[in-house]
């Protein structure tokens, strides 16, 4: 798949069933056209965006657990709403910045830099 490297255009993630249910995986900064690198969770039957680095401990949210809707940070603990990227527990107190994810033709594609608007 061909990856387009600008904000607020498609980057194609991966195919629908190569991410698992409660999953996440990281597209780089490189790729992502923001300057920051952007985790891409699978919960349920819906996919979410937030920027990859914890607002709190910077630690990469792609390496936490996510369950119900929510991602918690593998370093300190807090945890984010996938939705909204509003904290949910502290000790973070900035929330998370979203992405705006869409699925088509079997592939789940990321809008860097388009806010998912939830």
């Amino acid at each position: 798949m061909e990856q387009v490297r600008r904000a607020g255009r498609r980057i194609p993630v991966c195919r629908l069933g190569e991410l698992a249910d409660g999953q996440a995986t990281r597209v780089g900064a490189e790729e992502t056209g923001t300057g920051e690198a952007i985790a891409v969770f699978h919960d349920g039957d819906r996919f979410y965006a937030l920027n990859d680095r914890c607002p709190h401990a910077e630690a990469s949210l792609s390496q936490g657990w996510v369950d119900d809707g929510a991602v918690e940070c593998p370093k300190h603990g807090s945890v984010f709403d996938l939705r909204t990227g509003a904290v949910l527990s502290m000790p973070a107190t900035r929330d998370a910045v979203t992405h705006r994810v869409e699925v088509a033709d079997g592939t789940v594609w990321l809008l860097a830099g388009t806010d998912a608007g939830h």
